[in-house]
């Protein structure tokens, strides 16, 4: 129930966030839990849950669970232990990413390698298992791939990023195609420019690379959104409730711009 007593959109369900205990996912997770959801927040971080755990400050109806995407053995000790807690998974937010940026002519294998990993391949096979665990189930479920405005367009410095952001995109669609025959409805979200910690990092390279001073990039991108700011990480919360609940039922194969009107599709 909710703070009013009445029941949520996602009473009942049990949810796992990927890059959950922080920014957009740890407000997802939050979201849920006041949805009616049991939540389970799933990241690579350890220190990182347990501080994204005291904030939730949700008792029983929330657990942390180590989580490294790249690995297929953590992807199923994450789904056993979830399992085991709550009986069942319903939902899934894949929002576990990395992010680098250089111009094309010094990517390094590294880089290109360990982004594809973790945002492509790592989406995918964490997809992948939850999807067979929610067919071994028989009820189907809903799963949530976070994309990017990023993978609707190419940007000069960060070309890697865009393309694994570009195949979120198609892996959403092709997934939903097929889980959809499982009762799975697949669908993603695309966010702008979010005022995460993370951009303090992401402006300082803008400003090595773009020779700008520190703070500048991130007053001109916040501008240069039509609704005059940058997201806050709940400003992707209604989207990702609305995407994991019986509203959304005949939405399959979509990926939802969630970015104060910088991009249409």
């Amino acid at each position: 129930m909710n703070a009013q007593g009445m029941a949520g959109k996602l009473q009942d369900q049990v949810a796992v966030v990927t890059g959950g205990a922080r920014g957009i996912g740890l407000a997802i997770a939050q979201a849920y839990l006041q949805q009616g959801a049991r939540v389970a927040i799933a990241d690579i971080d350890a220190t990182a849950i347990d501080e994204g755990l005291a904030e939730l400050d949700a008792g029983e109806a929330a657990m942390g669970v180590r989580l490294d995407v790249c690995c297929r053995d953590s992807i199923a000790g994450m789904i056993s232990a979830v399992e085991q807690r709550f009986g069942a998974i319903d939902i899934l937010v894949n929002n576990a990413a990395i992010f680098d940026m250089q111009p094309v002519l010094e990517v390094s294998e590294a880089s290109f390698d360990r982004q594809f990993a973790v945002n492509v391949k790592g989406l995918f096979f964490t997809l992948q298992a939850v999807a067979r665990a929610m067919v071994e189930q028989g009820k189907g479920g809903r799963i949530i791939n976070m994309s990017s405005q990023a993978g609707r367009r190419g940007e000069p410095l960060v070309s890697t990023y865009c393309a694994t952001k570009a195949a979120v995109i198609s892996l959403t669609q092709s997934c939903a195609l097929d889980l959809i025959k499982q009762g799975i409805r697949v669908n993603g979200l695309a966010p702008g420019v979010v005022d995460t910690p993370m951009w303090a990092e992401v402006d300082a390279l803008f400003a090595r690379y773009e020779n700008r001073p520190l703070g500048e990039k991130k007053r001109m991108v916040g501008e240069a959104v039509p609704i005059g700011r940058m997201g806050r990480p709940q400003d992707y919360a209604g989207a990702a409730v609305f995407l994991a609940s019986d509203d959304s039922d005949y939405i399959v194969a979509q990926t939802l711009n969630v970015d104060g009107g910088n991009w249409m599709s």
